[in-house]
């Protein structure tokens, strides 16, 4: 039975200046479960860049409580959210975020070089993962010799490269073509499936169908929690 890796309750982030209070965030209450493929789901401004921040430990919240994988985040201190974000959640970004001038293979070994694996097993690591992604002959290209789907690919592969349980994609299809699109989700939907627990951030419906839980927020708030995975499909069966 599965149990909850996530777990937020009363979040509220509320920025401030001088003369102005801004409502990012207000009273968001959530809970996903180990495995989950969770889609987040509203307009610009709706705030869920900024749940994504917090969830990835990127950001805190002005109140409330965030428990990930048993541990409240307000208890930790700088290093270790770094250690939570280096070692339990894999990054995908719209922008790919790759180091231009350096090969798949080394962006993927990057993260691992910080983590102090020796050079065999980074090799090893990035070969297979580069390999599961589809990019076997594609290791020693640059970024800008690669496709945007392509380079989303590395991109995901470095995410795996520390054996994340969470992997946070924000607009991870938001640079590619449809054709790619479909391939970059088929990989996500492989990696839930084999145990990941992924939480996207999109504002295409037919990728947020892709995910098995949709979740929409409009002015800081949660005001749909649904099914998604093709739903259509699975209720005709």
């Amino acid at each position: 039975m599965s149990k909850p890796i996530i777990e937020v309750s009363h979040l509220m982030k509320i920025y401030k200046t001088d003369d102005l209070e801004l409502t990012v965030l207000n009273d968001i209450s959530l809970s996903i479960d180990e495995g989950e493929f969770v889609a987040i789901m509203g307009p610009s401004g709706s705030g869920k860049s900024t749940l994504m921040h917090i969830l990835g430990a990127l950001d805190l919240p002005t109140s409330g409580t965030y428990i990930l994988d048993g541990k409240d985040m307000s208890d930790l201190n700088e290093d270790e959210l770094a250690d939570i974000r280096n070692r339990k959640i894999g990054f995908v970004f719209q922008a790919y975020n790759l180091l231009s001038r350096t090969s798949a293979l080394d962006n993927v070994i990057l993260p691992m070089e910080y983590a102090g694996f020796s050079e065999k097993e980074q090799v090893e690591r990035a070969t297979r993962l580069l390999e599961t992604v589809g990019l076997k002959d594609r290791m020693e290209h640059t970024p800008n010799k690669l496709s945007g789907g392509q380079q989303q690919r590395v991109a995901i592969a470095r995410a795996l490269s520390m054996d994340p349980s969470i992997i946070l994609a924000d607009e991870p299809t938001g640079n590619i073509a449809s054709t790619q699109a479909e391939e970059i989700m088929g990989i996500f939907e492989k990696l839930n499936d084999e145990g990941h627990t992924i939480i996207m951030i999109t504002h295409e419906p037919d990728i947020a169908e892709h995910a098995k839980r949709i979740i929409h927020l409009l002015d800081g708030k949660i005001v749909k929690d649904g099914d998604g995975h093709k739903r259509k499909l699975l209720r005709g069966l």
